[in-house]
């Protein structure tokens, strides 16, 4: 059974920076793609970046030179390294191994 556990979410003033962080067990993980989700308050789920086994990365366009992702497969872990958070980044941010496994999601809120 494959376990994925996202860390790292809370509370940020706009403009601020968070860095998320997405545990996968099992050996699995080196051979999906990895990916991050985000479900804003009253919204569907959403695209926020995927990255690829081979390193390749996708980025949603509202996203695009804010945030990077990266992974390291030996740790079975990628990241989301958001900065210059808006308002409209919050959201809960959901892990995916392979679009096959989804971790519980971690809150992201950016306010004053």
């Amino acid at each position: 059974q494959v376990q994925v556990v996202e860390s790292g979410g809370g509370l940020v003033q706009p403009g601020g920076s968070l860095r998320l962080s997405c545990a996968a067990s099992g050996s699995i993980f080196s051979f999906y793609v990895m990916g991050w989700y985000r479900q804003p308050p009253g919204n569907q789920r959403e695209l926020v970046a995927t990255i690829a086994s081979g390193g390749t990365t996708n980025y949603a366009d509202s996203v695009k030179g804010r945030f990077t992702i990266s992974r390291d497969n030996p740790k079975n872990t990628v990241y989301l390294q958001m900065n210059s958070l808006k308002p409209e980044d919050t959201a809960v941010y959901y892990c995916t191994v392979g679009w096959k496994y989804w971790g519980q999601g971690t809150q992201v809120t950016v306010s004053f």
